[in-house]
């Protein structure tokens, strides 16, 4: 199977790539991203064949030849500014980029004529603020996003729709909730908060942590379990269709800082900074995968405990192999 992914260096990436060579899956992939990534892709390389080019999905020439030459059968869109928190600071930005580069991805494999599966990964943001007679969020719920990213999700989703309907373009869709899981990038809230954590329990057995409104309840669900969906709905969902992707059980973002605490050892008292809130925020996300399960047989299957667990394992070897090469550097 030939797969082009888009956003190929991102954390969701490389564990897709991982799903599919632990799977032993036959994959040829062709990765494109505006940066280069900080993962050895090639490693690999002897089990499926990867490729990377550095391109910006704006540019609509350097797309069409990519898309040519590789002629891919299925199609990973990650590509997206997917911080809510960045699109409050920027919001032009984002919301141009995030739906920009889906239109003209999209519009590009139909005026190629490429008979490819696209998988259009959106997000639980776009349900906005629910009442609690919502939950758990279904496929169904009316979507009121409160966030100019969300509102981004909501225009890929929507425009997915209408090349599906009027152009019959083999599109799956995925409202896919807050994935954590190893290497993802420090500046989301839960690696932030390990790390954090991590830095403290080096010298002392309690600290202080600055955070934004931690009382907020998020549906988290393992990235490796959702890359596991990715793949399923690639090569199996219905077009046209959209899945939640999600854990089924709701986890207060105060609970994820005494959980990590726990695992360290370390006492953790938290203090509010005004910076980190939110103009708007959703108070409760709790989702239904009664959908994916039944279609496709999908369940999550690795507990919050491990994947927090492997964050903190992960990121510590990854810190304490940037110290030694920043040693390495100075001597």
């Amino acid at each position: 199977m030939k797969i082009l992914i888009t956003g190929f260096s991102g954390f969701v990436s490389r564990h897709f790539l991982r799903y599919l060579y632990d799977n032993g899956i036959d994959a040829q992939i062709l990765g494109i991203d505006v940066i280069f990534p900080q993962f050895n892709y090639r490693e690999l390389g002897d089990r499926i064949g990867i490729e990377f080019f550095q391109i910006d999905l704006l540019d609509r020439s350097e797309l069409e030849k990519i898309v040519r030459k590789f002629s891919p059968e299925y199609i990973l869109h990650l590509a997206s500014y997917s911080s809510v928190a960045y699109s409050w600071k920027h919001p032009e930005e984002s919301f141009i980029n995030n739906t920009n580069i889906f239109l003209n991805l999209i519009s590009v494999v139909k005026a190629m004529n490429v008979d490819a599966r696209i998988l259009s990964v959106g997000s639980s943001e776009e349900y906005g603020n629910v009442s609690e007679s919502d939950l758990p969020l279904t496929e169904k719920q009316i979507l009121h996003p409160n966030s100019p990213y969300a509102v981004a999700r909501v225009s890929q989703e929507q425009l997915s729709k209408v090349f599906a309907d009027s152009f019959h373009m083999n599109i799956v869709l995925t409202r896919s909730f807050n994935h954590i899981g190893p290497y993802q990038d420090e500046r989301f809230a839960v690696p932030s908060f390990i790390k954090r954590i991590l830095d403290i329990s080096r010298t002392s057995r309690e600290g202080v942590i600055e955070t934004g409104d931690i009382s907020l309840v998020r549906d988290f669900v393992d990235v490796r379990d959702v890359v596991r969906a990715y793949y399923l709905l690639l090569t199996r969902g219905t077009p046209g269709q959209v899945y939640n992707i999600c854990s089924g059980k709701g986890i207060p973002l105060q609970a994820i800082i005494n959980m990590v605490a726990e695992l360290q050892g370390v006492i953790i008292r938290t203090r509010v900074n005004p910076k980190y809130v939110r103009p708007m925020d959703n108070k409760v996300v709790i989702g239904s995968a009664l959908k994916l399960e039944r279609e496709l047989g999908w369940k999550p299957m690795i507990p919050i405990e491990k994947t927090l667990k492997d964050m903190c394992m992960i990121m510590a070897e990854v810190n304490s192999e940037s110290g030694k090469n920043t040693m390495r550097r100075n001597t």
